[in-house]
Parts: C-alpha cells; structure tokens; sequence
C-alpha cells in the first residue's frame, strides 16, 4: 500500500512538472482513447432531444440506446411545428424503424427497484417491446449487484455518432439554458410543470462513436445473452446537420465503472480518473456535479487544499437534491463533505455555490461536468458519489488539449458558458474577464448578484431528519458490492445461545431449499417457462374465479419463495383486475409473501446466522431494531435489496414481527398505488381517451399525492422525534 501511494504520489508530480501533461492512461484511468473528427457539448436537454432526433432520422441500421430511465411519452418536439413525425419517443422511434427496412433499434434500461415506481413509467415493456415493430427491441437490466444500478446514458447511431453524459431520454428533463419559470414546455405526462433542469450531454463521431457502440453492444450481451453485430462502416452524414462542433480533430477518452459480477472483474476507471485530475490540477478545478457524498473525492480535494500551492477550487451543486427521501440522505451527506472541505481550505481557495434563479426559484443541477484548468475536460454519467466509484455503471467521456491552444480555447470558453448561464451573463463575457483576472473566483465574484446568479452553499437548512442513521454511509451510499453474507451479518446480533441440533439441521434444510429455488429461477430454464407473457395467461383465466384471492395469495407466496420479482407479480396483478380490487390483492398478497420468508429466516435461526456476524454488525443490528418500523420503511423505499432477500434477513435480526409488517406495509404503500391504482387507469384513459377515464385518473392522483404527502410527514415527524430522544440521552 505505501508503494503505491508513493508511485502516485511520483505521478501527480510528472503530472504537475510537464508543461503538456497527460491525464488519460489507457488501462489505468480509461478504457481507450478513440478520435473523433467533431466534438459538440449540448448544454441542457432541449439541445439533446433535437441533435437525437435528427440522428435518428439519420440512421441507416442501427440505433443503440442504453440508459437508466426512458418514457415512451416524453416528447422530443416542444416547438408546435408540422412535421411528418410523431412527438412522442416511443411512437417516433417506431416510426423511424417502420420507415426504414434494414433499421433495427436497441433500448436497455435498467430494471428498477419499487422506490422509483412513482417516478417511472408503468409498463414499459407493454409500450415499448409488446407494441411496437419487431425491429424495435426493448429490454430491462437486471445483471447488476443487489441494491446498485445501471447509470450509463449512451446513445448510438450507426457506429457514426454517438452521445454520452448525464442525460436521460425520459420525463422532467426538458429545459433550455433560460431556465424561465413560466416555461409552458417544461412539463411532461405525469410530470406537470416541473422545476427548470441543468444537465450536459457531449456528441462525438467517427472513432471514438464505435467505441462507444462496442460498450453498449457489451452491455447488451451481458444483460440479455444476445450478440448485436457492429456496423462495420462510418457513416459522415449521421451527424445532424445543425449540430456545430466545438472541437475538431481530438481524442477522446472512456472510462467506466463497473461493479464486480460472477462473470465479470470491477472496473474504477471513474474514480482513478478523478483522483488523477484533481492531482494534476496547477490553477483550477471547476466541478459541476448533482451530488458530493464521495469519500474518495473528498479525500483527493482535502489533500490539495493543504497544499501551499493549491489550486482554486470552485464546485457548483443544486441547493438542494430533488425529492424529500434524497433531501434526507445524500444532502446530510453532503452536509459532512462539505464541512470537512471548508475545514481543510486553509489558504480560502475553495468556493461552493448553487444557481439562483429569479424569484429565489433554485435550479436542479444534474450534470457531471469535471474541468481542470484549460487543460482537461470531462462529461459523463458518474456523479460525486460512493455509488459512482465502483457500485453503479457509469460512462464518462474526457478530452485533454495536450498543448493544442485551439483545445484549451475551447475549454475555457465551455467553462465560461456554463458559468455564464448560471450568472446570466453571456459565456464570452465571463470568458474574457477569467482571462484578465486570471482566476474563475474573481471573475463570479465580479458578475454574481443578479436575478440569476451563483450564491455560496453553505448548507444550512439542509433537512437531516435521518442523519441519526446514517452514521454507516454504506447503507444509503456503498462504495462497492457487498457479498450477501455481510447483508444478512448487518441484521445479525450477537450473544445469542446455540439453538439445538434439531433446530440447525431444520434451518439449514430450509435454507438450502430456498436457495436451491433462488438458482433454479436465476440459472435454469425455469426463468423462461415462468414469462410474463404465461403469468398474463394464468392471471387473465382466474380472474373471475370465486378463488381468485386464493390464488393471487398463492402466486404471491410461491413467487417470494423462488425469488420471483415481485414488481412483475403487483404489474399481472394491475393488469388482471380492477384498480382497487388489485391493490386490495397487490397489498395483501405483498405482506403473506413478506410474512411467510421471514418466518421462514427464523426458523433458520438467529444463532445459525450470527455466528458468521462480526462485532460492528451486530451493533448495527441491534441500533436497527431498536427503530423497527421506521428501518424497514427505509429499507423499503431505499433501493438495497431484493425484496425476498429482505423478508428473509429480517426473520433472523432482532426486528419484531409486527414492526416488520407494519414497516414493509408503509414502505410499499407509494408503489402498490403507483402501479395497481394509477396504472390500471392510465392505461384505460390511453387506450380509450375520455373525459371521464381522465376524471378518473384526475382523483386517483390526487389520492397518490395525499398519501405520499402523509407518509412523508410521518416520516419527518418520527425522524424528529428520534433527533429530540438521541438529544435527551446526550
């Protein structure tokens, strides 16, 4: 360990030293640099959505589209014109695959976790896989570790252009560079009138748009266990014609994070570039980023401000993270960084700021844009988080100018665009008074103040209704996959007698036949003889029945015990019956299912498992049982487990029966009325466009939105309470 601190330590030197130093290593910090003739960033969404839908248009064979989210309703035209093509992502990439016979598309999303059902569209292998053309393909991506997920934003045309960054095509993302508050575009089904958003995208060709599409048809591979074939020929009028570059002629760099699978290593690229860039900084680090909760960048960033020679340091962040579950954890999490890094800026080069709009409005910063000095220049999907590091999938883009003056032009006067747009200022002007003062602080410290303008973040007010529990960040925010081993140790207590030899072998006979079932839907052909399309076949067939509660109970049961997913048991349920009779059925089904694994973990035996817990482990258990209910509300909500691994795990902690009931109960409350109440409505009013199937849903959103609003103040109000008891007991 102390040699390679040293020989990084040797590095960051070299790096410092040469005048045209190098950041990008292939096999270290990247993947590979691949070049490419033009180079565009595309600021804010409504720039993105038109450069993809003219590449689209463009495209001859292949269209690649990886991503976190996509909605099949988001509209990529918000101009009002005529055009032959329909507005709607799913119909226009229909459209555009139906108008062209050898042109197939490929759409990966991850396979979301129930906390997000509010925020998703529901269904989206119905709207994208079952009624579209046969050369539209749509998949979800469950090959990832428990609890993490698949972050890259990629998009690929013909191995000819491609995007990269931090931009979804998917709903409440639409924005200009204005950021108006009364912007009638900015708002989306299900998503109305949403808060102005801040995200960057980067357009690359040629070579380095292959290597982007070789990475997308891996992931593909991966996920689905189908070969894509490249396209084997450069097409130079893919690039939408109304799409100027910044750069010509440069290389590019790809570096990733990917988190260690059975079949394939960890990769940390994203990291180390990090690490290496924020070292080889000589005059500036500017950062643009959704989140700052990063162990290791806060580390890089506190070693340099140390330094005597260190350079300024100025980061932008939203002033707050979008919803009140992020408000409660990644912001407390900040708050720590944020302390620790001011405590560290012992020469004052460190300044924090977050756009202001006009009216005291805020902007929603969800780009992740790295620059360090005119020198480097990085835009990607990794956030300045643990997560990023080495749990979810990321893709970041770099260029360096490696002394070419037309490159570090560029760079300095993206970074004074983007300054400029949070200032209100134009980029140039920002552009030219850096380069008269010599310094980024001193330039905002002359044109902040406006309407529109970048005030210090100091973090007060931040909400830290759960900072209580996040004294181990690596619940909320891991920094790599955990082994399940060590997700059960962390409910396990210890000090517990040895149950009987009867009781031992009847939990290991338990356990094995559970795992058994596990393995056998994960690796056999049991996965394909229980489809989607069979389970539609059995739900439709008993739904009149008088036993059709029965067998819902059954199917909830028996697909908990072989790890079925459960959002696809509460989606057939959604789709079988009535909205109220299949949330009664959802809910009910959910709990005996929830109920059923952990009495079957405790007839595993709280002994048998705690004797492979450690000390810290089981105090962490024991701190989680003493809040029952409010953990499994927050284990429900927050993405770290499958839900049968949960109900099992719990039956072997301290938690009582009742609070695990009660917990899982209020924590699947949002998404069991997201998917059987709204879904079975929405798709009613989409199929059969009323007045009174939208009336319908009307009310049934209202009541979503009064539940949420109530479990949000139940939360907030035990979170409180919990701060005033840890308070009297100090």
């Amino acid at each position: 360990m102390e040699l390679f601190k040293s020989l990084e330590k040797d590095l960051a030197g070299s790096l410092k030293s040469e005048a045209n130093f190098r950041i990008l290593h292939e096999g270290r910090n990247c993947l590979g640099v691949a070049s490419a003739k033009r180079v565009t960033f595309l600021v804010d969404t409504e720039s993105y959505f038109s450069a993809f839908a003219e590449a689209v248009l463009n495209a001859r064979k292949s269209i690649l589209i990886i991503g976190w989210d996509i909605d099949s309703r988001v509209r990529l035209f918000r101009d009002n014109g005529t055009h032959p093509f329909p507005d709607r992502l799913g119909e226009f990439l229909n459209w555009a695959v139906s108008r062209k016979p050898g042109l197939k598309a490929h759409v990966l999303v991850w396979d979301f976790s129930m906390i997000y059902a509010l925020e998703r569209e529901l269904l989206p292998v119905f709207k994208l896989g079952w009624r579209t053309h046969r050369r539209l393909n749509f998949r979800m991506d469950s090959k990832h570790p428990m609890g993490a997920s698949h972050h890259q934003k990629i998009v690929v045309i013909d191995d000819s252009v491609a995007f990269a960054g931090g931009i979804d095509l998917t709903k409440c993302r639409w924005d200009n560079p204005e950021h108006a508050d009364n912007e009638p575009r900015r708002s989306d089904s299900g998503c109305t009138r949403f808060s102005p958003f801040h995200d960057i995208q980067m357009a690359v060709d040629s070579e380095a748009a292959a290597a982007l599409g070789d990475l997308a048809r891996q992931r593909w591979l991966r996920a689905t266990g189908d070969r894509i074939s490249p396209t084997g020929e450069y097409y130079p009028d893919a690039w939408p014609t109304g799409l100027a570059p910044d750069m010509e002629n440069v290389r590019v760099g790809i570096s990733r994070t990917e988190p260690f699978l059975k079949d394939s290593p960890e990769v940390r690229e994203v990291e180390i570039l990090y690490r290496d860039s924020i070292r080889a900084a000589r005059n500036s680090i500017y950062l643009e980023h959704q989140y700052l909760t990063s162990s290791v960048i806060c580390q890089a960033l506190s070693d340099r401000l140390r330094e005597t020679d260190c350079p300024e340091i100025v980061i932008v962040l939203p002033r707050k993270s979008s919803g009140w579950l992020e408000e409660g954890t990644m912001d407390a999490l900040r708050q720590r960084i944020l302390q620790k890094l001011n405590s560290e800026d012992v020469y004052g080069r460190l300044r924090i700021y977050y756009p202001k709009l006009p009216g005291n409005h805020y902007l929603n910063v969800h780009s992740k844009v790295t620059i360090v000095d005119d020198d480097f220049l990085r835009i990607g999907s990794s956030n300045l988080s643990n997560r990023s590091m080495g749990f979810d999938t990321e893709c970041d883009l770099s260029i360096e100018a490696q002394g070419r003056e037309d490159l570090k032009a560029a760079i300095g006067r993206f970074r004074a665009r983007l300054i400029g747009e949070h200032l209100g200022v134009p980029g140039e002007a920002v552009f030219e008074l850096v380069s008269e003062k010599g310094s980024i602080t001193a330039a905002i410290q002359l044109l902040r103040g406006g309407d529109r303008s970048l005030d210090a973040l100091d973090g007060e007010g931040v909400q830290e209704i759960l900072d209580s529990y996040l004294y181990d960040t690596s619940l909320i925010d891991p920094e790599c996959p955990a082994p399940p081993a060590e997700l059960i140790d962390q409910f396990v207590p210890d000090g517990l007698k040895r149950s009987g030899v009867r009781h031992a072998i009847w939990g290991v006979l338990t356990l094995m036949v559970l795992l058994g079932l596990a393995a056998a839907w994960t690796w056999t052909p049991l996965r394909h003889w229980v489809s989607l399309d069979l389970l539609l076949y059995y739900t439709s067939f008993i739904a009149n029945r008088r036993t059709a509660p029965l067998i819902v109970l059954a199917a909830f049961i028996i697909g908990g015990l072989i790890h079925f997913p459960v959002t696809l048991l509460i989606v057939a349920t959604a789709i079988t019956f009535e909205p109220f009779t299949a949330f009664i059925y959802a809910l009910a089904g959910t709990l005996s299912s929830a109920a059923t694994l952990y009495w079957a973990g405790r007839l595993l035996g709280r002994n048998a498992i705690s004797r492979f817990g450690g000390r810290r482990l089981n105090r962490l258990s024991r701190r989680l049982a003493k809040q029952g209910i409010f953990t499994i509300t927050m284990i429900r909500l927050v993405p770290i487990a499958p839900f049968s691994f949960v109900n099992f795990v719990a039956g072997v902690s301290h938690i009582k029966f009742t609070d695990f009931l009660i917990g899982t109960a209020v924590g699947l409350l949002p998404g069991l009325i997201a998917i059987t109440l709204l879904g079975g409505r929405l798709g009613e009013a989409i199929r059969h466009p009323k007045v009174e199937n939208f009336l319908v849903l009307a009310g049934l959103i209202t009541l979503f939105v009064s539940a949420n609003i109530l479990v949000r103040r139940w939360l907030e109000k035990r979170g409180k309470n919990n701060d005033r008891a840890g308070a009297l007991k100090k």
